[in-house]
């Protein structure tokens, strides 16, 4: 797929004002890197109406940001999959999509509750979501292989799609190569109780001898110092998209054991061998323990077979600027 990149184009990309995970920093991330290659892009945060609507973790990147978007063919608005109403909003401007998870796109029902919120949204605002219904300006982009596979289930076609995923914040890569502080690893598992944490719970109570340790209000160095140490990494949440943290202990040569769910379940997204991959049930409990104490004890073997992950997370930033470069074509 190839966007046309035009004199006086100007790319629009919409992100949640003072937010922190995982998506804004990537939608940061692009605008920085298009500026790098001489692509005119700014930001557009929603609300737009915040005095600071850059979250401190972002400033470092020095974007360019707007409050009102110019809507003309040359121009190109890019909205994270959380907010497709915005494609609606402007009759012009050639729009993208970028599907940075798929369990957070609001039209994906996780409970009967959330069923019936988004059934009253439709009866309200027909437009307030999009319903894969065909858009000539309209293209895709996906972060993983998990939101690819989503997209052609619900009818979009293959020429519509195209790859352009991430890479971790360079912070997690320059501690682990520098290590300054010679940290040693110790025989800790580290967890993120806001993903799968009812099931991270029950681990835990089964294996009481080892040490957990949750990421729990900490900025991107402490988490980045804690990962030093740890040994494993455990993750039995939802995979909505291609997930930051899993990447971000590999790199910090940690081993990693996740559950099947998302883009966890895809090889693509998460390519570490079927062992450390498991079915979030209840009758796996057992099975995981043992797996981590196995970890654990044979670290120095198991970390091995971690190689080609940390490999492939090391190329990701030469890969997301390629894609930069193959997508948007200046005329």
């Amino acid at each position: 797929m190839q966007i046309d990149i035009y004199k006086g184009t100007r790319i629009f990309v919409a992100c949640p004002a003072k937010a922190a995970t995982g998506g804004p920093e990537l939608l940061h991330q692009l605008v920085y890197k298009m500026n790098i290659f001489g692509i005119d892009a700014v930001m557009y945060y929603f609300p737009s109406d915040l005095d600071d609507p850059v979250h401190p973790f972002y400033k470092h990147y020095n974007n360019r940001y707007v409050r009102e978007i110019e809507d003309t063919e040359r121009n190109i608005l890019v909205v994270p999959e959380i907010r497709t109403d915005l494609i609606y909003k402007y009759s012009k401007i050639r729009k993208i999509i970028w599907w940075l998870s798929v369990d957070n796109f609001p039209k994906y029902p996780k409970s009967f509750k959330h069923k019936i919120q988004l059934l009253l949204a439709d009866i309200r605002n027909p437009k307030w979501c999009y319903k894969f219904e065909p858009m000539e300006n309209l293209y895709h982009l996906v972060q993983s292989e998990y939101a690819r596979s989503y997209l052609l289930k619900n009818g979009i076609g293959q020429d519509r799609i195209d790859y352009l995923s991430d890479y971790i914040n360079p912070l997690f890569i320059s501690k682990q190569q520098g290590n300054e502080k010679n940290i040693a690893k110790e025989d800790i598992v580290v967890y993120n109780p806001k993903k799968g944490y009812r099931f991270t719970k029950k681990i835990i109570k089964a294996a009481k001898d080892i040490r957990f340790v949750p990421i729990v209000n900490m900025t991107p160095d402490e988490v980045a110092e804690l990962l030093l140490k740890a040994k494993l990494y455990i993750d039995f949440g939802n995979h909505p998209g291609k997930d930051r943290i899993p990447r971000e202990a590999s790199i910090s040569n940690c081993c990693v054991i996740v559950g099947k769910k998302g883009s966890a379940n895809f090889k693509e997204d998460v390519p570490i061998g079927d062992e450390y991959k498991f079915d979030v049930n209840a009758r796996n409990i057992r099975k995981i323990v043992e797996k981590i104490k196995h970890v654990l004890k044979n670290y120095d073997s198991e970390i091995q077979k971690f190689d080609s992950y940390r490999h492939f997370i090391l190329n990701e930033e030469a890969r997301f600027e390629n894609d930069i470069k193959r997508i948007f074509k200046t005329r």
